[in-house]
């Protein structure tokens, strides 16, 4: 929800001056989603380890790099996909020590 949230809010920045990103809903609506992210985090931190869900919001980059490839039309590099990989792989081994998975 956090990716989606700063996707919108990356929308509004692309509408001209700071006059004009106030004026949009993108923004709005991106920061109505951040609010509605901290809520569902505020939950999972309250029922599950710490450890274990700060860890995991991590899994948001990896949205962010898909949606910014598929509506942003950012360019995937080498870099992107090693980081985006390491990221998979340290929230697989984390799930599986903690058994979340």
């Amino acid at each position: 929800m956090g990716s989606v949230a700063s996707f919108f809010i990356k929308k509004s920045t692309l509408t001209g001056n700071i006059f004009s990103v106030l004026k949009s809903n993108y923004l709005y609506i991106g920061c109505g989603l951040y609010f509605l992210s901290a809520l569902l985090n505020i939950y999972l931190l309250k029922v599950l380890p710490y450890t274990v869900v700060l860890p995991l919001t991590s899994i948001t980059y990896i949205w962010s790099f898909i949606i910014a490839y598929i509506y942003l039309k950012e360019k995937i590099t080498y870099r992107k996909i090693v980081g985006i990989s390491f990221i998979i792989l340290g929230a697989l081994v984390l799930s599986l020590v903690q058994g979340v998975a």
